[in-house]
């Protein structure tokens, strides 16, 4: 493969050279970052940090021939952060993806609308619902509490418990399909 750079410049010298670098060392640095970071998600930031530090560093880089091993050095630093906790970090921490989905990025400004609108409805109806329906709801569906659980927590069968959820969630479709018809 030839290069447009010639092999006396800096790597790290002018945004295209930058890129070539970029491209030409990316596989290693992400095998080494992953080799030393606990997940693969901590290895992407580590690398985007890597690069964003060299580009900003850029101009410490003397000798051409050395750019590769300080590179090497600034990626290994930038896997130890991920070693180290923050004060008040998270231990675990949710993709982008996913917050982003939850967001409704992704999600054409209308589709956005609708699920706020729905949401509202919702809440809407569940707060029509009796005080008994709304806890039933409330623990097994959004608190995730089998209903086994909040039978024996309330002093009922299990059965029991069942039958009121179902009950509850029916009663919720129907104020849901009527949309506050009777408010």
């Amino acid at each position: 493969m030839t290069s447009d750079v010639p092999e006396s410049a800096s790597p790290l010298v002018d945004g295209q050279a930058f890129d070539h670098f970029v491209a030409e060392t990316t596989p290693a640095v992400w095998g080494l970052l992953r080799r030393l970071t606990a997940t693969e998600q901590a290895a992407e930031e580590a690398l985007q940090e890597t690069y964003l530090a060299a580009w900003r560093g850029r101009d410490q880089v003397e000798d051409p021939s050395h750019a590769k091993s300080w590179l090497y050095g600034v990626a290994r630093r930038q896997a130890a952060r991920t070693w180290r906790r923050r004060a008040g970090e998270p231990r675990t921490t949710e993709s982008l993806d996913e917050l982003g989905l939850r967001a409704g990025w992704g999600c054409d400004p209308e589709c956005a609308a609708s699920r706020s609108e729905d949401r509202v409805q919702l809440l809407e109806a569940l707060a029509r619902l009796p005080d008994a329906d709304q806890q039933v709801l409330a623990r097994c569906d959004l608190e995730g509490m089998a209903p086994s659980e909040l039978a024996e927590e309330l002093g009922l069968a299990a059965g029991t418990v069942r039958v009121r959820l179902h009950r509850a969630r029916l009663r919720l479709m129907g104020e849901l399909r009527e949309g506050g018809a009777h408010g």
